[in-house]
């Protein structure tokens, strides 16, 4: 998979489960190129997400709501995640 691939699908999955009213993807992989643990077809991703609905949960409960929706991209696409709510 790519990474406009990977990222269309995790817009398309938190916004048909989550009331969003921005969300940015950026692919800051090459961040962590030579990292020991890097590998290939796995991404770094920072995710900004304007939500009042997250925004009203706490740190914890939103992340791990992030985390729940996206669990089979987490698991096979993604090794680094960052999420910013707004």
């Amino acid at each position: 998979m790519d990474i406009n691939e990977l990222i269309t699908i995790i817009k398309k999955k938190l916004q048909s489960q989550i009331n969003i009213e921005n969300i940015t993807i950026e692919d800051k992989s090459f961040l962590h190129k030579n990292h020991k643990g890097n590998q290939k077809g796995k991404f770094h991703l920072k995710i900004n997400i304007k939500s009042e609905e997250l925004k009203e949960m706490g740190k914890i409960e939103n992340n791990k709501k992030v985390f729940k929706i996206l669990e089979e991209e987490l698991k096979n696409n993604i090794h680094s995640i960052q999420i910013l709510i707004n």
